[in-house]
């Protein structure tokens, strides 16, 4: 026998934002693959697609930055770093949604928050995972800790820039101009 499944689309959503999801999800997966510095006292590495987590949640809000971040991240974890995807999966993915809600569109003050508390969502989220639930041990975590603040800082540097050009664009297209 078949079933017939309907699937209902989130309210409000539009096929533009799936697809800019999509592409940005891809982005943040390349990124993240492209630059790696490994730390090997976790196994973890550093990576630049954090940028792209940032341009992605502050210009296109909470749902894409969520889905690029957490989705883009843990994709690319899989090549080479598997035993990391789950939390990356999480945490990058909380840090896109609460960077992305936080942002207006508008407030370069509110950029900077969005930036800062997806910032120690992400440093902290690794050191706790890494520290607790990978059981590394609190040391090892601890050298991860400042790579992260580092790859954090180019992501906020490139990623807010970035984004506001996104916004410009994304106005003068919708605007018909």
């Amino acid at each position: 026998m078949y079933q017939v499944v309907t699937v209902r689309p989130l309210r409000g959503r539009s096929v533009l934002e799936a697809s800019l999801a999509a592409v940005f999800t891809a982005l943040v997966a390349a990124t993240t693959i492209a630059v790696r510095i490994p730390v090997p006292a976790t196994g973890g590495y550093i990576n630049v697609g954090d940028a792209v987590v940032f341009a992605a949640a502050l210009s296109l809000g909470w749902l894409v930055g969520g889905a690029a971040g957490g989705l883009g991240s843990a994709i690319a974890d899989m090549v080479g770093y598997p035993v990391f995807a789950p939390f990356t999966l999480v945490i990058k993915g909380l840090e896109g949604l609460v960077a992305g809600g936080i942002a207006d569109g508008v407030s370069t003050r509110r950029d900077l928050l969005a930036w800062g508390l997806g910032s120690v969502i992400m440093v902290a989220g690794y050191f706790l995972s890494e520290a607790y639930l990978m059981r590394l041990g609190v040391a090892a975590a601890l050298v991860e800790v400042p790579g992260n603040i580092a790859q954090i800082a180019f992501g906020g540097l490139i990623g807010i820039p970035v984004a506001r050009i996104i916004r410009r664009r994304i106005r003068e297209v919708t605007s018909g101009e």
